[in-house]
């Protein structure tokens, strides 16, 4: 799918509302990227760039997590910094990434964007809440590039 047409289909504003409520409880950051054309290779390693070019690892906490879709090459990844490693584990991250591949199956993609915001929210919460004086270090808005 071409990414202009998978934007065009996001319900931005809920995704931006959940990204909101879901940081609204905790110190850490998420964020959503669209990545524009082809992908070589594989799209964890483009993930884990990207979450570096973003700026991503330079929380506070090393909470923040990055949600990676590249529509045209019809793949995706999820990125957690470290401290957001060291709190979940792998099972984590293969329960989020499996039912977000089941809603992009349907092509539901706000949804599949927004309950892994609720989920890595809820996750975040837990092991970083929010304390007297966090601040919102990141845009919450979908990225593209």
């Amino acid at each position: 799918m071409r990414t202009k047409a998978f934007l065009s289909r996001l319900d931005h504003e809920r995704i931006v509302g959940a990204i909101r409520a879901a940081e609204a409880k905790s110190s850490g950051e998420i964020r959503v990227f669209v990545q524009r054309g082809e992908l070589e290779g594989d799209p964890v390693i483009a993930a884990q760039k990207k979450f570096h070019a973003l700026g991503m690892d330079a929380t506070k906490e090393r909470n923040g997590i990055l949600i990676f879709v590249l529509p045209r090459a019809q793949k995706f990844a999820v990125i957690g910094d470290e401290g957001v490693h060291k709190k979940c584990g792998p099972e984590f991250w293969q329960r989020l990434v499996e039912s977000m591949r089941e809603h992009f199956k349907r092509e539901e993609f706000t949804d599949a964007l927004v309950e892994a915001i609720e989920t890595a929210g809820r996750l975040l919460a837990e092991h970083f809440p929010r304390q007297g004086g966090d601040r919102n270090e990141l845009s919450d808005r979908v990225v593209e590039g």
